[in-house]
């Protein structure tokens, strides 16, 4: 009887640590994210993004954000694409329209491994606003406000970080609620 409690015990605990450990990340559309997975094998579960990686696949970006990295991806959700103007989402996806996709993609790309902690430091170092410099040439002004991150794009437009810190094997991906938009 103790023998069958114990392994019972023992069985509830390391459920226990498989659960914790799954715990880590947050879950993300729905999916759960793992550190182990790159940014788009995480991505691609995500009903929230499928937007985006259709996006990034129209773009041709699928191969750069499998890569090493280090990245860190402030990524837009469905509903941050679907509030953009009627028709443009459509646009962007056309072949003609590849380098302003790819443009519109890479200004929410950093070249770094960004945790929302680090981040929250150098807009606190910076006296209250830091400039991220993204792959796709664009500044993003970054401010901190209760704990929540926002991001200004180039046209004032104001995105906020709804689900920071998702690590990847090749980076982190911050959840962001509006699409960054470059100055063109």
């Amino acid at each position: 009887m103790i023998k069958s409690l114990l392994c019972g015990f023992a069985l509830a605990t390391a459920m226990s640590a498989v659960a914790f450990a799954a715990a880590k990340n947050p879950v993300v559309g729905g999916a759960a994210m793992f550190d182990s997975k790159n940014i788009i094998e995480n991505a691609v579960n995500s009903k929230d993004h499928t937007t985006l990686v259709a996006a990034v696949k129209a773009a041709g970006l699928v191969g750069t954000l499998e890569g090493k990295g280090p990245f860190t991806v402030f990524a837009p959700t469905n509903e941050a694409f679907a509030a953009l103007p009627k028709g443009t989402v459509d646009t962007l996806l056309k072949p003609e329209n590849k380098a302003t996709l790819t443009k519109v993609l890479t200004c929410h790309v950093v070249a770094a491994d960004a945790m929302a902690k680090t981040v929250a430091k150098m807009i606190k170092d910076d006296g209250g606003e830091h400039d991220i410099k993204t792959v796709g040439g664009c500044v993003l002004k970054a401010k901190e406000s209760m704990g929540k991150i926002t991001l200004t794009d180039e046209n004032g437009g104001v995105s906020h970080v709804t689900i920071a810190d998702v690590k990847q094997s090749n980076g982190v991906i911050h959840v962001v609620d509006k699409v960054l938009l470059p100055k063109m």
